[in-house]
């Protein structure tokens, strides 16, 4: 059974006898997990082998573990500062930013893959403008080329655990005010003006090395006048055809208030996957999920397919993880980072709580 274009949530810390019919669906080829689905390391571990045991490709785990507000495991896992925290430590000390930057992501990337985690979604490569809460410290800097810096170190670290990295949210959510889990965005701007700003993350990252990229249910008006999760211009044009991207392409979740402006869920997912997605995020709604796997009964799409396969982790150390010099190191280095970041009154920038993706 190869991997279907869908990726849906759980209900809790075990799969129910629903979650098991919705896996098994030829369509679905992942799950994303929440705080809610997470009661201890163990079972974590034993929730995900439920789900690996499930099919065969096995399918994708993911999760959004960014750091700061947006960490969905938190009690037995270490503690990740917020993006905005490795840009502050760059504006005074860049060599030690990138050296720290690389360390997150190692750490974040190695500690899910020990678990059987393939994905975290991140880094997020939108401007950390102050217009837009929902991205605020989440974003590594306002200036395009030191985001470019932190994340493709973050990456690098990612990767060296085993991890592909999924960047986020195409083609930049950070300079809208609108909270797209909640109302429509819309970005005014010219084209322009985003292509030299928003677009420079995304367009150099993706030069070096991007496997994954998270579309934003954003409207750039100027641009096309469908959100950029539904425009073929901006998924097969602008990221396939200008940028050179070969790697897999995700919606953002297609129950957020900024995904409901061409219909009901059979047909945002047919839009999401004409514009050009490879996978379609259904959270936080079983019946829109029912409706989606149902809407897609006769969908086959193999170029999309071996883009996925890519995607799951490939984990070095993973059984002997924590006794490794490299964690050990690691991890006193964090400690130091986070303990100096909070001392210098960055409170704001270690929120507790946080939503998306």
């Amino acid at each position: 059974m190869s991997l279907g274009p869908v990726m849906l949530d759980v209900e809790g810390l075990v799969l129910t006898e629903q979650d098991r019919r919705r896996l098994l669906h030829p369509q679905t080829g992942g799950v994303i997990l929440f705080s809610r689905n997470y009661e201890s390391p163990e079972q974590l571990y034993d929730l995900v082998q439920e789900i690996h045991a499930l099919r065969n490709p096995r399918l994708i785990v993911a999760v959004d573990q960014e750091g700061g507000r947006v960490q969905r495991f938190r009690e037995g896992f270490q503690t990740l500062p917020p993006m905005a925290a490795l840009g502050d430590l760059f504006d005074s000390d860049q060599q030690a930013a990138i050296q720290m930057s690389e360390t997150v992501g190692w750490i974040m990337a190695a500690e899910l893959l020990h678990y059987g985690i393939d994905l975290s979604f991140a880094p997020v490569l939108d401007l950390g403008h102050k217009i837009s809460t929902v991205i605020g410290d989440r974003a590594f800097h306002t200036r395009p080329e030191i985001i470019v810096r932190l994340a493709n170190a973050l990456i690098r670290g990612m990767n060296q655990a085993g991890m592909e990295a999924v960047g986020k949210h195409f083609p930049g959510h950070g300079s809208v005010e609108g909270d797209s889990h909640h109302v429509m965005p819309f970005d005014r701007r010219s084209r322009d003006t985003i292509m030299a700003h928003d677009l420079v993350p995304f367009r150099q990252v993706i030069q070096t090395h991007l496997a994954g990229i998270m579309m934003a249910h954003v409207i750039y008006e100027q641009v096309d006048e469908r959100p950029a999760g539904y425009s073929d211009y901006w998924i097969e044009q602008v990221l396939r055809q200008q940028l050179g991207f070969e790697g897999a392409v995700f919606s953002d979740d297609l129950s957020m208030s900024g995904a409901e402006s061409v219909g009901g869920y059979p047909q945002r997912a047919q839009a999401s996957l004409k514009a050009g997605c490879d996978m379609l995020l259904v959270c936080n709604n079983p019946a829109g999920a029912d409706e989606v796997l149902d809407s897609l009964q006769d969908y086959n799409n193999p170029v999309s397919q071996l883009r996925l396969v890519r995607m799951h982790g490939h984990p070095r150390d993973k059984k002997r993880l924590f006794k490794t010099p490299r964690w050990q190191q690691s991890v006193a280095k964090l400690h130091e980072f986070m303990h100096l970041a909070r001392a210098a009154d960055s409170d704001d920038l270690f929120a507790q709580s946080g939503q998306n993706g």
